[in-house]
């Protein structure tokens, strides 16, 4: 075999080699636009149209400047229940979540009243994000309310300080029923104390 034939075929060998190494190439830089292109789809589902992530707090759902325990005092005029379901000094358990570690937590009853119960929506007089369906205001946290019950709807000045900014708010009614709530003192399920926390519907409890 001649000189030249023989560098022929080595350099056709060469050839086939850097095309075989730019297949690989080419394939493995495919294979990596594809996997972020996965990446960010999967990040995109987790974001809504803000760019915020759905496992955020929603907005009105975040109580986490929630005063959970009171004073023991009541507004004004609040009527005593006569015969409530869990008497003073029962236990219950809450079936609310209002907070973590609420649902589920054994509570002891230290007030009973008879009341209309709202669900407000209001801006914090300190500012940020509205709160929306907040539970519970009573009517006799409502500053001038007039009789009860208030139609959803409307407008009220909140005479409470269950949440940090929350005295002095202007607030619409979303929702109005006449119940029984009642304060309680807890232990909630991740180890906090609670006294006094102001309110409990009577819906919001079942026997121990």
């Amino acid at each position: 075999m001649s000189n030249k034939m023989m560098l022929g075929i080595i350099s056709f060998a060469a050839a086939l080699t850097l095309a075989a190494c730019g297949g690989e190439n080419t394939n493995e830089t495919t294979q990596n636009e594809t996997t972020q292109e996965e990446t960010n789809e999967i990040t995109d589902h987790n974001m809504d149209n803000t760019g915020t992530n759905d496992n955020e707090a929603k907005e009105g759902m975040d109580h986490s400047n929630m005063n959970h325990s009171g004073s023991g005092e009541v507004p004004e005029g609040l009527q005593v229940a006569e015969n409530p379901t869990f008497p003073v000094g029962s236990n219950a358990i809450i079936q609310s979540d209002h907070m973590p570690g609420m649902k589920g937590a054994e509570a002891t009853i230290v007030g009973a009243y008879d009341t209309t119960v709202y669900t407000v929506s209001y801006t914090p007089t300190t500012g940020g994000a509205p709160v929306t369906n907040h539970k519970w205001v009573i009517h006799e946290e409502l500053a001038d309310a007039g009789e009860a019950p208030l139609e959803p709807g409307t407008e009220v000045t909140i005479n409470a300080d269950h949440m940090e900014g929350m005295q002095g708010a202007t607030a619409t009614i979303d929702s109005a029923e006449e119940t029984t709530v009642y304060m309680v003192n807890f232990t909630s399920t991740t180890g906090e104390k609670v006294t006094n926390h102001k309110w409990v519907t009577e819906g919001e409890l079942s026997a121990k």
